[in-house]
């Protein structure tokens, strides 16, 4: 769980998006401009682990700075982004969360007021083929937290699927269900200090 949110928070493309061919990869002006046109999504997603075993699961993002990835039992893993913070709660532990800075993390690319993929300096590579294209993006200072590759299908625009690679090589793959934008999202969704003492039993 700590690789998968330090990569994911921090990319081998994995094949199989259904969907009309590419002639050209996405232009990261009209990927930027996917991610502006919404404030909140949602989805269902489907995690692979690089052992092979299968989790699901739901994305929540809210735009700017927010984002929560809550596993369906019996995993009950948690990751939740806010506060300018990244927390992993393990739902074996009562222990408070790991953080991470989300400045630090690829996800701030997706969660900034204004996105902009041709401006962010984590994003490191841009390539397409005839079923999709993907923005690679990494921390530079950090290389040992791995990388992450966005995988969007065209035609409209639209987020598909994540390859996370750790440090050591080792893929995770998250295949979203159709994304749904522009619902309320309440903001206790996204609140890291009231997990934590809902989890650990603090006042």
């Amino acid at each position: 769980m700590k690789r998968f949110a330090l990569a994911l928070g921090a990319a081998v493309f994995a094949a199989g998006i259904a969907g009309p061919a590419l002639a050209e990869k996405i232009q990261l002006s009209r990927i930027s401009a996917y991610f502006n046109s919404f404030a909140t999504a949602q989805a269902a997603f489907t995690q692979v682990n690089a052992d092979g075993s299968v989790s699901t699961g739901r994305l929540m993002l809210k735009r700017p700075g927010k984002a929560r990835f809550e596993y369906d039992p019996p995993n009950k893993a948690l990751v939740i982004a806010g506060s300018g913070r990244v927390a992993i709660f393990d739902d074996k532990s009562n222990q408070p969360p790991e953080q991470y800075p989300l400045d630090q993390t690829p996800l701030s690319v997706i969660l900034a007021a204004r996105v902009d993929f041709a401006a962010a300096q984590m994003v490191v590579g841009h390539d397409g083929d005839a079923d999709a294209t993907r923005v690679i993006a990494q921390d530079p200072a950090h290389p040992e937290y791995g990388k992450i590759a966005l995988v969007f299908s065209d035609d409209p625009v639209e987020l598909r699927q994540w390859i996370i690679t750790d440090g050591t090589g080792q893929p995770t793959t998250v295949i979203l269900d159709q994304m749904q934008t522009g619902m309320d999202l309440p903001t206790r969704f996204f609140d890291i200090v009231g997990e934590t003492r809902r989890r650990t039993g603090e006042n």
